[in-house]
């Protein structure tokens, strides 16, 4: 396997979306590790450096649910869930269980390959926007309160209490704590958190989804995300 390409996991139980998935990421410039069920995917994952895995919904031994749940325990790693055309509470579930994005089958190698280039494009260090200021020890910090940032360790405290975000979930409020106060569309937030560009399909579903984890995880801060009926979210004290 070469080293120097980014590697995708893909865990799909049907030996012809794999393989035909295999070629088509092939081409692309990726590496690619497949697996035809849950445990494959788990020892894959564990066994090879993965940069992103995409991962179905219905898979033998352990779905994908399952797997991404036990991911979530040990890495951070990005997740698209492959899930049925008609069935959004599988979108809506593998959002909640911490997949960065989904994708609705069937889908074609080039959708997918969209969705896999705007995570990777998100994650990259030079996409990356500067915090707004700095605190003790040359640690760059953004506050809104008692809500306190830290964008290097993708740490967030309340109150001096920590609050366990997903990187989506950080990187939501990274975005709306750098201005206070002020509306940020759907469509922004999707073009800046997710990497999605003008040429992209954007799915709003995922970014309901983080919002009300976030909404959640903040419930007994002293800020709170606004909806702004038809205009988009901002974060503001409460």
């Amino acid at each position: 396997m070469d080293k120097s390409k980014t590697v995708i996991l893909i865990a799909e139980d049907e030996v012809h979306i794999r393989n035909a998935l295999r070629r088509n990421l092939i081409k692309a410039g990726y590496s690619v590790v497949l697996a035809a069920d849950g445990e494959e995917t788990l020892n894959q994952f564990r066994t090879y450096a993965i940069d992103l895995v995409v991962l179905d919904v219905l898979m033998p031994k352990l779905d994908g649910f399952q797997v991404c749940q036990l991911i979530r325990q040990e890495s951070d790693v990005p997740i698209i869930m492959a899930t049925v055309l008609g069935n959004p509470s599988d979108r809506v579930t593998g959002l909640d269980l911490g997949a960065n994005d989904y994708i609705v089958k069937p889908f074609s190698s080039r959708e997918l390959i969209a969705r896999i280039r705007s995570i990777l494009r998100r994650l990259s260090p030079e996409s990356r926007e500067r915090p707004v200021s700095r605190g003790n020890n040359d640690l760059e910090v953004i506050a809104v309160g008692n809500l306190v940032l830290y964008p290097q360790t993708r740490k967030v405290y309340d109150n001096n209490t920590y609050i366990r975000l997903t990187e989506i979930e950080f990187h939501i409020l990274y975005l709306l704590a750098q201005s206070p106060g002020q509306i940020f569309t759907r469509d922004n937030i999707l073009r800046q958190v997710w990497g999605y560009t003008n040429d992209d399909e954007l799915e709003t579903k995922a970014l309901d989804v983080h919002i009300s984890r976030l909404r959640t995880k903040l419930y007994s801060s002293a800020v709170q995300i606004m909806t702004i009926q038809g205009r988009g979210y901002m974060l503001m004290a409460r």
